[in-house]
Protein backbone atom coordinates (compact mmCIF):
# COMPACT_ATOMS: atom_id res chain seq x y z
CA UNK A 1 0.00 0.00 0.00
CA UNK A 2 2.77 2.43 0.79
CA UNK A 3 3.64 2.36 -3.23
CA UNK A 4 0.24 3.42 -3.88
CA UNK A 5 0.74 6.41 -1.18
CA UNK A 6 3.44 7.82 -2.53
CA UNK A 7 2.03 7.66 -6.10
CA UNK A 8 -1.11 9.37 -4.91
CA UNK A 9 0.95 11.88 -3.15
CA UNK A 10 2.32 12.86 -6.58
CA UNK A 11 -0.65 12.94 -8.49
CA UNK A 12 -2.06 15.45 -5.70
CA UNK A 13 0.64 17.41 -5.98
CA UNK A 14 0.31 17.45 -9.95
CA UNK A 15 3.86 15.30 -10.14
CA UNK A 16 4.40 13.65 -13.25
CA UNK A 17 4.54 9.63 -13.00
CA UNK A 18 7.81 8.33 -13.67
CA UNK A 19 8.14 4.68 -15.57
CA UNK A 20 8.80 2.58 -12.42
CA UNK A 21 5.31 4.04 -11.15
CA UNK A 22 3.53 2.85 -13.76
CA UNK A 23 4.65 -0.80 -13.65
CA UNK A 24 4.00 -0.62 -9.87
CA UNK A 25 0.48 0.43 -10.82
CA UNK A 26 0.03 -2.45 -13.06
CA UNK A 27 1.24 -4.92 -10.41
CA UNK A 28 -0.84 -4.05 -7.93
CA UNK A 29 -3.57 -5.88 -6.91
CA UNK A 30 -5.49 -3.00 -5.13
CA UNK A 31 -7.48 -2.73 -8.09
CA UNK A 32 -9.75 -0.01 -5.82
CA UNK A 33 -7.07 1.84 -4.62
CA UNK A 34 -5.69 2.40 -8.59
CA UNK A 35 -9.02 3.42 -9.41
CA UNK A 36 -9.93 5.58 -6.78
CA UNK A 37 -6.08 7.78 -7.63
CA UNK A 38 -7.61 7.64 -11.50
CA UNK A 39 -10.90 8.82 -10.49
CA UNK A 40 -9.24 12.04 -9.01
CA UNK A 41 -6.73 12.81 -11.37
CA UNK A 42 -10.03 12.15 -14.31
CA UNK A 43 -12.29 14.41 -12.64
CA UNK A 44 -9.54 17.18 -11.99
CA UNK A 45 -9.18 17.10 -15.40
CA UNK A 46 -13.15 16.58 -16.92
CA UNK A 47 -15.18 16.88 -13.83
CA UNK A 48 -18.06 14.86 -13.65
CA UNK A 49 -18.48 15.04 -17.40
CA UNK A 50 -18.31 11.68 -19.87
CA UNK A 51 -18.76 12.39 -23.76
CA UNK A 52 -20.16 9.99 -26.21
CA UNK A 53 -21.19 11.20 -30.25
CA UNK A 54 -23.28 10.11 -32.86
CA UNK A 55 -20.71 8.26 -35.39
CA UNK A 56 -20.63 5.77 -38.15
CA UNK A 57 -17.83 3.65 -39.22
CA UNK A 58 -16.81 2.89 -42.53
CA UNK A 59 -14.28 0.10 -43.19
CA UNK A 60 -14.27 0.41 -46.48
CA UNK A 61 -12.08 -2.79 -47.52
CA UNK A 62 -10.81 -5.69 -45.35
CA UNK A 63 -8.16 -6.51 -48.46
CA UNK A 64 -4.52 -5.78 -47.01
CA UNK A 65 -0.87 -6.80 -48.51
CA UNK A 66 1.17 -6.70 -44.90
CA UNK A 67 1.11 -10.00 -42.55
CA UNK A 68 -0.81 -9.04 -39.36
CA UNK A 69 -1.02 -11.91 -36.62
CA UNK A 70 -3.54 -9.83 -35.34
CA UNK A 71 -6.14 -9.80 -38.25
CA UNK A 72 -5.53 -13.04 -40.42
CA UNK A 73 -8.47 -14.97 -40.10
CA UNK A 74 -10.16 -12.18 -38.40
CA UNK A 75 -10.88 -8.97 -40.14
CA UNK A 76 -8.38 -8.62 -42.89
CA UNK A 77 -7.73 -11.23 -46.52
CA UNK A 78 -5.16 -10.93 -48.80
CA UNK A 79 -5.76 -9.76 -52.19
CA UNK A 80 -8.15 -12.58 -54.03
CA UNK A 81 -8.55 -14.48 -51.29
CA UNK A 82 -12.14 -15.60 -50.38
CA UNK A 83 -14.08 -13.44 -47.71
CA UNK A 84 -12.06 -10.27 -48.78
CA UNK A 85 -14.55 -7.37 -50.08
CA UNK A 86 -13.22 -3.68 -51.35
CA UNK A 87 -16.47 -1.18 -51.68
CA UNK A 88 -16.35 1.31 -55.02
CA UNK A 89 -16.89 4.83 -54.40
CA UNK A 90 -20.45 4.85 -55.28
CA UNK A 91 -20.63 1.55 -52.60
CA UNK A 92 -18.97 4.09 -50.29
CA UNK A 93 -20.99 7.02 -50.73
CA UNK A 94 -24.99 4.61 -50.62
CA UNK A 95 -23.78 2.88 -47.83
CA UNK A 96 -22.98 6.54 -45.93
CA UNK A 97 -26.23 7.92 -47.26
CA UNK A 98 -27.96 4.86 -45.87
CA UNK A 99 -26.28 5.16 -42.61
CA UNK A 100 -26.79 9.22 -42.70
CA UNK A 101 -29.23 10.80 -39.66
CA UNK A 102 -29.66 14.69 -38.99
CA UNK A 103 -27.91 13.44 -35.49
CA UNK A 104 -24.58 12.38 -37.69
CA UNK A 105 -21.39 14.29 -36.45
CA UNK A 106 -18.56 11.88 -37.56
CA UNK A 107 -18.05 9.39 -40.28
CA UNK A 108 -15.21 6.95 -38.91
CA UNK A 109 -13.19 5.84 -42.29
CA UNK A 110 -10.34 2.93 -41.66
CA UNK A 111 -9.50 -0.27 -44.06
CA UNK A 112 -7.23 -2.79 -45.18
CA UNK A 113 -4.13 -1.47 -47.03
CA UNK A 114 -5.21 -3.03 -50.53
CA UNK A 115 -2.61 -2.38 -53.19
CA UNK A 116 -5.36 -2.40 -56.29
CA UNK A 117 -6.89 0.81 -55.05
CA UNK A 118 -5.26 3.71 -56.05
CA UNK A 119 -4.01 6.72 -54.46
CA UNK A 120 -6.62 8.98 -56.14
CA UNK A 121 -9.30 6.90 -54.48
CA UNK A 122 -8.78 7.97 -50.85
CA UNK A 123 -9.38 11.57 -52.56
CA UNK A 124 -12.00 10.95 -54.24
CA UNK A 125 -13.82 9.07 -51.24
CA UNK A 126 -13.00 12.12 -48.81
CA UNK A 127 -13.80 14.72 -51.41
CA UNK A 128 -17.33 12.50 -52.62
CA UNK A 129 -18.54 12.38 -48.68
CA UNK A 130 -17.53 16.36 -47.70
CA UNK A 131 -19.54 17.06 -50.66
CA UNK A 132 -22.50 14.71 -49.75
CA UNK A 133 -21.94 15.64 -46.23
CA UNK A 134 -20.86 18.80 -45.51
CA UNK A 135 -21.40 19.18 -41.53
CA UNK A 136 -19.93 15.61 -41.11
CA UNK A 137 -16.76 15.54 -39.69
CA UNK A 138 -14.38 12.89 -41.35
CA UNK A 139 -12.03 11.17 -39.25
CA UNK A 140 -10.28 9.04 -41.54
CA UNK A 141 -7.34 6.97 -41.89
CA UNK A 142 -4.71 5.36 -39.25
CA UNK A 143 -1.08 6.16 -39.44
CA UNK A 144 -0.42 2.88 -40.95
CA UNK A 145 -2.82 3.48 -43.60
CA UNK A 146 -0.62 7.41 -44.32
CA UNK A 147 2.51 5.54 -44.52
CA UNK A 148 0.74 3.08 -47.38
CA UNK A 149 -0.10 6.28 -49.27
CA UNK A 150 3.08 7.30 -48.93
CA UNK A 151 4.57 3.88 -50.83
CA UNK A 152 1.79 4.03 -53.35
CA UNK A 153 1.48 7.49 -54.71
CA UNK A 154 5.55 7.59 -54.52
CA UNK A 155 4.79 11.46 -52.49
CA UNK A 156 6.61 12.55 -49.32
CA UNK A 157 4.83 12.07 -46.01
CA UNK A 158 4.05 15.73 -46.02
CA UNK A 159 2.33 15.89 -49.33
CA UNK A 160 0.18 13.25 -48.67
CA UNK A 161 -1.14 14.87 -45.32
CA UNK A 162 -1.76 18.21 -47.29
CA UNK A 163 -3.19 16.14 -50.01
CA UNK A 164 -6.01 14.70 -47.59
CA UNK A 165 -6.67 17.66 -45.88
CA UNK A 166 -7.63 19.38 -48.89
CA UNK A 167 -9.94 16.79 -50.01
CA UNK A 168 -11.97 16.78 -46.43
CA UNK A 169 -9.83 15.06 -43.75
CA UNK A 170 -10.40 16.62 -40.74
CA UNK A 171 -8.96 14.39 -37.82
CA UNK A 172 -7.38 10.80 -37.78
CA UNK A 173 -8.32 7.39 -35.65
CA UNK A 174 -5.26 6.10 -33.33
CA UNK A 175 -5.47 2.70 -34.47
CA UNK A 176 -2.44 0.14 -35.79
CA UNK A 177 -0.60 1.75 -32.59
CA UNK A 178 -1.24 -1.93 -31.18
CA UNK A 179 2.30 -2.47 -29.22
CA UNK A 180 5.25 0.06 -29.43
CA UNK A 181 7.99 -2.11 -27.79
CA UNK A 182 10.25 -3.21 -30.34
CA UNK A 183 10.24 -7.11 -29.04
CA UNK A 184 6.81 -7.68 -29.00
CA UNK A 185 5.50 -5.95 -32.23
CA UNK A 186 7.26 -8.06 -35.06
CA UNK A 187 5.13 -11.03 -33.02
CA UNK A 188 1.92 -9.41 -33.57
CA UNK A 189 1.94 -7.02 -36.39
CA UNK A 190 4.00 -9.11 -38.66
CA UNK A 191 5.10 -6.30 -41.40
CA UNK A 192 3.31 -3.20 -39.93
CA UNK A 193 5.46 -0.34 -39.98
CA UNK A 194 7.47 -0.02 -36.62
CA UNK A 195 6.58 1.92 -33.47
CA UNK A 196 9.09 4.79 -34.38
CA UNK A 197 7.54 5.19 -37.88
CA UNK A 198 4.06 5.23 -36.32
CA UNK A 199 5.20 8.08 -33.73
CA UNK A 200 7.06 9.64 -37.09
CA UNK A 201 3.73 9.76 -39.04
CA UNK A 202 1.62 11.23 -35.92
CA UNK A 203 4.68 13.99 -35.53
CA UNK A 204 4.04 15.05 -39.27
CA UNK A 205 0.16 14.68 -39.04
CA UNK A 206 0.15 17.17 -35.69
CA UNK A 207 2.65 19.13 -37.48
CA UNK A 208 -0.21 20.26 -40.29
CA UNK A 209 -2.66 20.65 -37.62
CA UNK A 210 -4.74 17.48 -37.48
CA UNK A 211 -5.20 15.94 -34.53
CA UNK A 212 -5.79 12.62 -34.04
CA UNK A 213 -6.22 9.80 -31.20
CA UNK A 214 -3.93 7.32 -30.08
CA UNK A 215 -4.15 3.49 -29.25
CA UNK A 216 -2.66 0.63 -27.08
CA UNK A 217 -3.32 -3.09 -27.85
CA UNK A 218 -3.16 -4.84 -24.80
CA UNK A 219 -4.01 -8.43 -23.21
CA UNK A 220 -1.85 -10.59 -25.76
CA UNK A 221 1.91 -11.45 -25.38
CA UNK A 222 3.14 -7.92 -24.39
CA UNK A 223 4.49 -7.37 -20.29
CA UNK A 224 3.52 -4.84 -18.43
CA UNK A 225 6.83 -2.78 -18.94
CA UNK A 226 5.77 -2.71 -22.19
CA UNK A 227 2.66 -1.25 -21.89
CA UNK A 228 4.02 1.28 -19.72
CA UNK A 229 6.82 1.88 -22.05
CA UNK A 230 4.27 2.75 -24.81
CA UNK A 231 2.21 5.15 -22.59
CA UNK A 232 5.31 6.90 -22.23
CA UNK A 233 6.24 7.75 -25.45
CA UNK A 234 2.67 8.66 -26.51
CA UNK A 235 3.33 11.20 -23.93
CA UNK A 236 6.54 12.11 -24.82
CA UNK A 237 4.72 12.67 -28.13
CA UNK A 238 2.01 14.73 -26.58
CA UNK A 239 4.65 16.95 -24.94
CA UNK A 240 5.96 17.63 -28.33
CA UNK A 241 3.28 18.38 -30.20
CA UNK A 242 -0.31 18.47 -28.34
CA UNK A 243 -1.86 16.55 -31.37
CA UNK A 244 -3.77 13.66 -28.95
CA UNK A 245 -7.26 14.42 -28.56
CA UNK A 246 -7.71 10.98 -26.68
CA UNK A 247 -6.03 7.78 -25.99
CA UNK A 248 -8.11 4.42 -26.09
CA UNK A 249 -7.38 0.55 -24.82
CA UNK A 250 -7.75 -1.42 -26.91
CA UNK A 251 -8.68 -5.24 -25.39
CA UNK A 252 -7.40 -7.72 -27.79
CA UNK A 253 -9.57 -10.25 -28.67
CA UNK A 254 -7.70 -13.53 -29.72
CA UNK A 255 -11.32 -15.54 -31.35
CA UNK A 256 -10.29 -15.99 -34.93
CA UNK A 257 -6.34 -15.25 -34.83
CA UNK A 258 -3.08 -17.15 -34.41
CA UNK A 259 -3.46 -16.11 -30.99
CA UNK A 260 -6.71 -17.80 -30.24
CA UNK A 261 -5.03 -20.12 -27.76
CA UNK A 262 -4.75 -16.97 -25.28
CA UNK A 263 -7.42 -16.36 -22.98
CA UNK A 264 -9.55 -13.26 -23.35
CA UNK A 265 -8.45 -9.91 -20.77
CA UNK A 266 -10.55 -10.17 -17.68
CA UNK A 267 -12.26 -7.06 -16.23
CA UNK A 268 -9.82 -6.37 -13.66
CA UNK A 269 -6.95 -5.71 -16.09
CA UNK A 270 -9.25 -3.84 -18.53
CA UNK A 271 -10.37 -1.45 -15.61
CA UNK A 272 -6.73 -1.18 -14.53
CA UNK A 273 -5.13 -0.37 -17.90
CA UNK A 274 -7.91 2.36 -18.16
CA UNK A 275 -6.91 3.74 -14.76
CA UNK A 276 -3.12 3.47 -15.53
CA UNK A 277 -3.59 4.99 -18.61
CA UNK A 278 -4.96 8.16 -17.18
CA UNK A 279 -2.60 8.42 -14.49
CA UNK A 280 0.34 8.09 -17.17
CA UNK A 281 -0.91 10.04 -19.56
CA UNK A 282 -1.17 13.48 -17.48
CA UNK A 283 -1.31 15.39 -20.61
CA UNK A 284 -4.11 13.63 -22.61
CA UNK A 285 -6.46 15.54 -22.41
CA UNK A 286 -9.89 12.33 -23.00
CA UNK A 287 -9.42 8.77 -22.02
CA UNK A 288 -11.88 6.42 -23.56
CA UNK A 289 -13.21 3.32 -22.61
CA UNK A 290 -14.36 1.99 -26.07
CA UNK A 291 -17.37 -0.21 -24.98
CA UNK A 292 -17.33 -2.10 -28.17
CA UNK A 293 -14.01 -3.84 -26.86
CA UNK A 294 -15.21 -4.01 -23.22
CA UNK A 295 -18.90 -4.55 -23.24
CA UNK A 296 -21.24 -1.21 -22.42
CA UNK A 297 -21.52 -2.75 -18.52
CA UNK A 298 -17.67 -2.60 -18.27
CA UNK A 299 -17.16 0.53 -20.25
CA UNK A 300 -19.44 2.07 -17.65
CA UNK A 301 -17.71 0.74 -15.04
CA UNK A 302 -14.78 2.54 -16.32
CA UNK A 303 -16.47 5.83 -16.11
CA UNK A 304 -15.30 5.78 -12.43
CA UNK A 305 -11.86 4.20 -13.18
CA UNK A 306 -10.05 7.36 -14.92
CA UNK A 307 -12.21 7.19 -18.89
CA UNK A 308 -14.22 10.32 -19.69
CA UNK A 309 -15.45 9.30 -23.12
CA UNK A 310 -17.79 5.93 -24.50
CA UNK A 311 -16.94 6.54 -27.72
CA UNK A 312 -20.10 6.82 -29.83
CA UNK A 313 -23.30 5.08 -31.49
CA UNK A 314 -21.45 3.16 -34.17
CA UNK A 315 -23.41 0.38 -36.31
CA UNK A 316 -21.50 -1.66 -38.59
CA UNK A 317 -17.92 -1.66 -36.98
CA UNK A 318 -16.13 -5.16 -38.55
CA UNK A 319 -12.59 -4.75 -37.40
CA UNK A 320 -13.18 -5.48 -34.02
CA UNK A 321 -16.33 -7.82 -34.55
CA UNK A 322 -14.44 -9.27 -36.89
CA UNK A 323 -11.94 -10.46 -34.05
CA UNK A 324 -14.55 -11.70 -32.11
CA UNK A 325 -16.02 -9.39 -29.67
CA UNK A 326 -19.37 -10.11 -28.37
CA UNK A 327 -21.10 -6.71 -28.00
CA UNK A 328 -23.75 -5.18 -30.38
CA UNK A 329 -22.92 -3.60 -33.78
CA UNK A 330 -24.12 0.03 -32.01
CA UNK A 331 -26.23 1.55 -29.06
CA UNK A 332 -28.70 4.50 -29.27
CA UNK A 333 -28.06 8.11 -27.82
CA UNK A 334 -30.62 7.26 -25.06
CA UNK A 335 -28.71 3.98 -24.22
CA UNK A 336 -25.74 5.40 -24.45
CA UNK A 337 -26.86 8.49 -21.61
CA UNK A 338 -28.28 5.77 -19.60
CA UNK A 339 -25.17 4.25 -19.36
CA UNK A 340 -23.41 7.32 -18.54
CA UNK A 341 -26.12 8.59 -15.84
CA UNK A 342 -26.15 5.22 -14.29
CA UNK A 343 -22.35 5.65 -13.55
CA UNK A 344 -23.18 8.75 -11.45
CA UNK A 345 -21.87 11.01 -14.54
CA UNK A 346 -22.97 13.88 -16.86
CA UNK A 347 -23.64 12.73 -20.20
CA UNK A 348 -21.96 15.32 -22.96
CA UNK A 349 -22.61 14.89 -26.90
CA UNK A 350 -19.57 16.01 -28.19
CA UNK A 351 -18.23 16.14 -32.02
CA UNK A 352 -14.89 14.94 -32.99
CA UNK A 353 -13.05 17.47 -31.27
CA UNK A 354 -14.80 17.00 -27.95
CA UNK A 355 -17.17 20.71 -28.63
CA UNK A 356 -20.20 20.08 -26.85
CA UNK A 357 -23.44 19.58 -29.56
CA UNK A 358 -26.09 21.55 -29.00
CA UNK A 359 -29.72 19.90 -29.83
CA UNK A 360 -32.99 21.17 -29.95
CA UNK A 361 -34.46 18.01 -29.81
CA UNK A 362 -32.60 14.80 -27.77
CA UNK A 363 -34.11 12.16 -29.75
CA UNK A 364 -32.18 9.65 -31.49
Amino acid sequence: MSDLNTIRGKVDRKERLSFEDGVKLFRSNDIVEVGRIANRLRERINGNNAYYNVNRHINYTNVCVIDCQLCQGAYARKPGEDGGYTMQLDQVFRFAEQEYTDSLTEFHIVGGLNPALPYQYYLDLLRGLRERFPLVHLKAFTMVEFDFFVKIARQPLESIIADLKEAGLGSCPGGGAEIFAERARPLIAGHKISGARWLEVARAVHKAGIRTNATMLYGHIETLEERVDHLIRLRELQDETGGFNCFIPLAFHPEHTVYAHLPTTTGMDDLKTIAVSRLMLDNFPHIKAYWVTLTPSLAQVALRFGADDLDGTIIEERIIHGAGTPTGLGMTRPQIEKLIRDAGRTPIERDTLYTPVQRVSQLV
